[in-house]
Formats: C-alpha cells, sequence, structure tokens
C-alpha cells in the first residue's frame, strides 16, 4: 500500500487493487486555557496557529506603515510573545499558516475601493509603491515589504504560507481549503491589525464554522485603543474566545506535566 496525501492528518492509504479511505487515527492532545469569563478546554491535534500581516511594511521601521508617519510601536508587540509560543507550537505538532498580504505586482484583483484604503488622496505611496529603502514595493508578492519580519522567521521545513488580498485572509484565497485539508477546526489568532485584518479573517472563520480563539498579547494595532477594546468585546460576545500567547504556554507546559 502506497500513501496519498500531502500530510499525515489527511491520507489515504492504495494499491493497484486497492484504495483504503480510512485516515490513520490522530491521538488527542488537550489542553484548557483560561479565557474568561469561562475555561476553554482544546485538542491542540486539531488546531492550528494563524498569523496575520506580521510584515516588514507594518512592523519594520523602514516599511510602509512608518514611511507614511505611523508609530508602529504597537505593531511591534507581537513579536515578543510570538516568538516565545510559535516554537512552542510547533514542538506540539500545531501548524503555523502565515496570513500574509501578497499582492500582484500588476495589482490585477484590487480594486479602486482597496487602493483607497492605502493612498486614499491618490498619489501617496500606496498599494505596490515604490519604498525609499530595499527597492521593495508596499505589500508586494515576493517583495521585502511583503516578508515576514526577521524576528519571527518562519520555519522553512513546516510552516504555511497564504497569500491574501483583502483585509479577510479566506476571501479568494486557499486558506479554507488548506485548513480543511488539515482536518483542523479550532483556530488560533496573532497578528496585526486586530481590529482590520485579524478581525477580519476570524470573523470570517467563524461563520465558516471553526472554533476561534484570539491571542491578545499576540495581536495588535495601530488604530486608537477603543479599536482593540471593541474587537475583544467582540470576539468575546459574537465569534469565540480571548486569551494569550502567555496563558497558551502555560497550558501546554501543564498538559505535558
Amino acid at each position: 500500500m502506497n500513501p496519498l496525501g500531502c500530510n499525515t492528518r489527511n491520507r489515504w492509504q492504495v494499491s493497484d487493487t486497492t484504495a483504503n479511505l480510512v485516515r490513520p487515527p490522530v491521538t488527542p492532545r488537550l489542553v484548557t486555557l483560561s479565557a474568561p469569563p469561562k475555561q476553554v478546554t482544546l485538542d491542540l491535534a486539531r488546531t492550528a496557529m494563524i498569523v496575520i500581516d506580521m510584515q516588514n511594511d507594518f512592523c519594520h521601521p523602514e516599511g510602509w506603515l512608518a514611511g507614511i508617519g505611523v508609530d508602529i510601536t504597537p505593531a511591534r508587540a507581537p513579536i515578543a510573545p510570538l516568538s516565545r509560543l510559535l516554537p512552542a507550537l510547533r514542538g506540539a505538532g500545531v501548524p503555523v499558516i502565515w496570513v500574509n498580504w501578497g499582492n500582484r505586482k500588476d495589482l490585477a484583483n484590487i480594486p479602486p475601493s482597496l487602493l483607497h484604503v492605502y493612498d486614499p488622496e491618490g498619489h501617496g505611496v500606496g498599494l505596490g509603491g515604490a519604498l525609499p529603502v530595499h527597492d521593495a514595493h508596499v505589500l508586494e508578492h515576493g517583495s521585502w515589504s511583503a516578508g515576514i519580519v526577521d524576528e519571527l522567521a518562519a520555519d522553512a521545513s513546516r510552516d504555511l504560507h497564504v497569500d491574501k488580498y483583502r483585509m479577510s485572509g479566506f476571501w479568494d484565497t486557499v486558506l479554507d481549503s488548506v485548513l480543511r485539508n488539515l482536518r483542523v477546526d479550532t483556530l488560533l489568532f496573532a497578528g496585526v491589525n486586530m481590529d482590520q485584518c485579524v478581525m477580519a479573517t476570524l470573523q470570517d472563520a467563524s461563520c465558516l464554522g471553526y472554533d476561534c480563539i484570539l491571542l491578545e498579547d499576540c495581536a495588535a494595532t495601530t488604530s486608537p485603543d477603543f479599536c482593540a477594546q471593541a474587537t475583544v468585546y467582540n470576539v468575546r460576545q459574537c465569534f469565540g474566545f480571548v486569551t494569550s500567547g502567555d496563558e497558551c504556554l502555560r497550558a501546554m507546559h501543564d498538559g505535558a506535566a
């Protein structure tokens, strides 16, 4: 019998005369988190980590956001907690998926309404615009601008990457099919901006039937504080649960003890 499937979670066994459609059993790895006002138990074997837009253009001092005068200090806040959490999640077998802006060079699928978000006056440095450093173009696939910040370098041997073209990582992307092929149903969310791309992706995930958990210390926004407060409130109220990356680490450590 020969295996068919790009990951061990969703794999057949076949031969010239037989197809065994029974997937391999997956051993549950249960952890219990404090996610006020509740305790939440989840299965790490059915969980994926979604990291959104921790990119140079948003989080690096020479990126687009800093270049237009935005204080990127809040956008860098998730770097330290994610640096602690991601290796532990990988070690527990949890897939890490980087969902980042990665636009086409010709912007052929980007409508004026979205171009306006990044260049409201129509003559600034918006999507695809040239940055003064790194010979890079704003949020262009393959450019320095769209790359993950160095402090959070992806694990090339196991992490997955999905380019997005809207605030939501699900719109016009392969994210949903990747997650379903991994056979996961619980998603941890991190990244920037919490009230924009993180929230839009989390909300769509909830509508698609995923269980959603926002890691508050691993997500941030350069918007006013009330935007983050409203996001946390709405996730708790309507779309899932809120905890922290450090709480995940504690739960995994206790679960392994």
